[in-house]
């Protein structure tokens, strides 16, 4: 079959089974989110947690539990890594360096799953499975609780409670991350990705050489680090790995798996707020956006201008899988950038600079298109916020979104979500390329080199995960302030997104007026997807032209 028609066929069959999961699925979670019934085991979690079913909090309460959970969930993987050894399953492997288990504990808690290791030569099946595969639920279901809360926000009225952080959690990983696993664990066996729970082999290639093979129940895995948008991958090199990833058909489904949720959350936020016509402009912004930078990086990937060899040969293979090729490459690496999931197929570092810049700019929206379990949701809803304002500046009124009215102390809360991952990132990076040392843990030179720091730290605070390579980021001050970058990163936005979902709560809605701007229809699709591009454009020029934009004019 002629590359470029299978290209179009595998993403039109990408967009046609999101299309068919959007409704079902996404009604599917908000039924979930609001039933007032609770499961058997769902009740036996509570007693054992001591938490009351019924019992809603407010958003300072709902903000203890998210931070309690997830600190103690850092301090118990940190302690499983360097224990590790003394463990069932570790497989031989030794315990975890100190830095490196900081932030590998940082990095599945906030569901970056940035690894600065290789998974097959330094952790042990347990670890594995009892502690990073653990996590890949419950981080995920954390997105999407805290994106519950601010929905509520906007349904209730007078006041001060936005739900039940552990209810919520627990419904999440229940009733729909584990079954929907479950199932595509299975599929994922069956289309040969390996499950076991075999040590380090040694093996006689057809050369007559040795090689050790490390085997492990990866397919289980595979599953939840794709749908909960997380990104780690067994082995080092992640879904480029055969036992991993082992053919079109698998990767096809891993690209599904990690969008599915993310396209499905704005039905799910139309059906809770009672107009599903605000769920279809969300998830109009989404799909225009995800389009376009399909195009972009696989437009730069096949026709590159920056190297006459890649030109020559049809296209840039270098850092990609033969059996994937381009077109299913640069769809795998817009989809792992726009959501926070950072699974990658191929290398991003070995793209060219149209397309490694895009990858980096998809992240530097803050990963909204369609984003993360939960993330990307409650991130477009922010900027969905600043855009209502914009449109109230321009015609002289209150601005109005669902029926609130945002103020001066819902704008601040706004502001200071959309500042703080950039901050993060810019003072990151700046402090990278100010010491002499971490300046030597670039592989390359130039543009190129800033490009790879640029993109470790934007990966880092986006929670996205995902690496340029050509970095060795593996030493004390990278994996600590990596490490520090994705704790900020993940619960500073959650505390004004939460702070924000209460402010909303306390208020009375406000009837619809003449002077309401409707924000259901194309001009509003259309504002959205403006202020997102010029609030990114404007936050991170700057850095981009230092970077892939100067070698790609170079």
């Amino acid at each position: 079959m002629n590359e470029t028609l299978a290209g179009w066929l595998q993403i039109l069959a990408l967009v046609g089974a999101l299309a068919l999961s959007f409704r079902p699925l996404g009604d599917y979670m908000a039924h979930v989110l609001t039933s007032p019934r609770h499961w058997r085991v769902e009740q036996l979690v509570y007693r054992i947690g001591g938490v009351r079913g019924d019992a809603d909090q407010t958003w300072p309460a709902y903000l203890r539990s998210v931070l309690t959970f997830s600190a103690v969930s850092v301090l118990f993987l940190y302690a499983f890594q360097r224990l590790q050894n003394h463990l069932l399953l570790s497989v031989g492997m030794k315990p975890v360096a100190p830095s490196l288990a900081f932030n590998t504990a940082a990095s599945f808690v906030t569901n970056t799953n940035w690894q600065a290791y290789s998974g097959e030569s330094t952790m042990g099946h347990l670890v594995q499975m009892a502690g990073l595969a653990v996590q890949n639920f419950v981080s995920a279901a954390v997105g999407i609780a805290v994106v519950a809360a601010l929905i509520r926000g906007f349904t209730r009225k007078k006041t001060d409670r936005v739900g039940n952080f552990w209810v919520d959690v627990t419904r999440i990983v229940l009733r729909v991350l584990l079954p929907i696993a479950f199932v595509m664990a299975i599929v994922l066996v069956a289309g040969g990705v390996i499950e076991n729970f075999h040590g380090i082999q040694s093996i006689t290639t057809i050369a007559g050489d040795h090689q050790s093979i490390t085997g492990g129940p990866v397919a289980s895995q595979e599953a939840i680090k794709e749908l909960g948008t997380n990104g780690g991958g067994f082995y080092n090199a992640n879904s480029a790995h055969p036992f991993e990833n082992p053919n079109p058909f698998t990767n096809w489904l891993e690209i599904y798996l990690l969008l599915v949720i993310g396209f499905s959350m704005p039905r799910t936020f139309g059906t809770m707020v009672g107009d599903r016509r605000q769920g279809y402009a969300i998830v109009a912004v989404m799909a225009l956006i995800w389009a376009a930078s399909v195009a972009i990086v696989t437009a730069n990937e096949l026709h590159s201008v920056s190297s006459s060899a890649g030109h020559a040969a049809g296209g840039m293979m270098e850092g990609k899988e033969q059996r994937f090729g381009i077109w299913a490459s640069a769809l795998f690496a817009v989809s792992t950038t726009l959501t926070s999931c950072g699974a990658v197929d191929s290398f991003h570092d070995s793209y060219t600079p149209g397309g490694g810049g895009m990858t980096i700019f998809n992240m530097m929206l803050g990963e909204i298109a369609p984003g993360g379990t939960g993330s990307g949701l409650y991130g477009i809803l922010i900027l969905a916020v600043v855009a209502v304002f914009v449109a109230g500046l321009m015609v002289g009124r209150t601005p109005e979104y669902l029926g609130k009215k945002l103020g001066a102390r819902e704008m601040k809360f706004a502001s200071l979500y959309i500042l703080t991952t950039p901050g993060i990132v810019l003072v990151g990076a700046g402090i990278a390329m100010a010491l002499p040392g971490e300046r030597a843990a670039m592989l390359n030179a130039g543009p190129h080199g800033f490009s790879e720091v640029l993109y470790a730290f934007t990966s880092a605070a986006n929670n996205n995960g995902s690496a340029f390579a050509g970095l060795s980021a593996n030493t004390v001050w990278y994996d600590t302030a990596l490490g520090v970058a994705m704790l900020f990163g993940r619960f500073l936005p959650i505390v004004f997104v939460l702070a924000l979902a209460g402010s909303l709560a306390r208020q009375q809605a406000v009837p619809v007026t003449a002077g309401t701007l409707p924000t259901h229809r194309p001009q509003f699709v259309g504002l959205l997807a403006g202020v997102i591009l010029i609030v990114v454009g404007l936050t991170y020029f700057p850095a981009l032209a230092l970077g892939p934009l100067a070698e790609g004019l170079h």
